[in-house]
């Protein structure tokens, strides 16, 4: 591996004592995720957005809430349902009367021109607002009118689904899903932390989160993050890895029998950069096979789809995921 620079080891440093910081900060408020807390801070360092599946109740408004307070960003909240239009989110323009009587629009932004949007229950929206999101997701501007409005900087969107309840719900198309950088599956707690949140979330002091990060702060550390180096080893896993949960790729013959369509280059490019961002904020300079094996869940998990054949036979994306990994251990 190439050496490093000594003005980017020192910038890593830096970075890794402020994530240090925010991530306790997060965690004194959002109790027994701190895997999901590393995962989202993960995916907001690579400059991505996030899908956060779980059932109500296990705190992903509040994490969002607490992201935004502790990075310092702007965030707003949207609840999707069946009604909620286009223009609901983007933003539209409204004929007005100036003071010399004369008729001119005027462009209202909407929601979305925020720094952390909360997309609440995205499937509960029409595909075509699922689309109008997403498209501004990927483009980071939006066109009202035919005029370009550009969306602030940094600008990151943490999207939630309920992976139970599927009535009144428009499923996100794949090449929708592949817009997400990660997918975060938000479990219910241990006992332990069960408890603890009883104990700590019922009482008359509550805890609050603190600014740990500015938005600018950010921004320098994912462009940090894109210049950590990436050793061979690392780069020819992330390739094993992508190439054979292709089945027309693949050498394995389970992952041809089993899987129905797999991932492509943009899981190879969310893997480079969430693993070099795991990296800075475990306090390293460079990723490593295990950065590998810990996303490759996050990052594969929503680009690819089983047969009807191995669905039948009671198998899952993860578990052929498991079986991707065993090639690179």
């Amino acid at each position: 591996m190439q050496d490093i620079p000594a003005n980017i080891e020192k910038a890593a440093g830096t970075a890794s004592d402020r994530l240090r910081t925010a991530r306790e900060n997060i965690g004194s408020v959002v109790y027994g995720q701190d895997k999901v807390i590393e995962l989202a801070i993960a995916a907001l360092l690579s400059g991505g957005h996030a899908l956060l599946v779980g059932v109500p109740g296990l705190a992903k408004t509040l994490l969002v809430e607490t992201l935004g307070t502790v990075m310092g960003l702007e965030d707003k909240r949207v609840q999707f349902t069946p009604d909620l239009m286009p223009g609901d989110i983007l933003g539209s323009e409204v004929l007005e009367e100036t003071a010399k009587g004369k008729r001119e629009f005027r462009f209202i932004p909407g929601p979305i021109f925020t720094q952390l949007l909360m997309a609440d229950e995205i499937n509960r929206a029409s595909p075509r607002t699922q689309s109008a999101l997403l498209q501004a997701m990927q483009e980071r501007f939006v066109t009202i009118a035919g005029v370009r409005h550009d969306l602030p900087k940094p600008f990151h969107v943490l999207a939630t689904q309920n992976p139970i309840e599927q009535e009144g719900t428009y499923p996100l198309p794949e090449a929708q899903l592949d817009r997400f950088l990660l997918r975060i599956d938000v479990d219910f707690p241990t006992l332990a932390t069960e408890r603890d949140i009883l104990v700590r979330t019922t009482g008359a002091d509550q805890a609050s989160a603190k600014k740990a990060i500015t938005p600018k702060q950010l921004i320098d550390m994912q462009a940090l993050v894109r210049k950590l180096p990436v050793g061979e080893n690392v780069l020819e896993a992330i390739l094993t890895l992508v190439r054979n949960a292709r089945p027309a790729q693949s050498d394995i013959e389970s992952i041809r029998e089993q899987v129905s369509w797999g991932p492509g280059p943009r899981a190879g490019q969310a893997l480079m950069l969430a693993t070099r961002a795991r990296a800075l904020i475990d306090g390293r300079l460079s990723p490593s096979i295990d950065d590998v094996l810990e996303l490759a869940g996050p990052v594969l998990s929503h680009r690819m789809a089983l047969n009807f054949a191995a669905r039948a036979d009671g198998q899952t994306v993860n578990s052929v995921i498991e079986i991707l990994k065993d090639r690179i251990r």
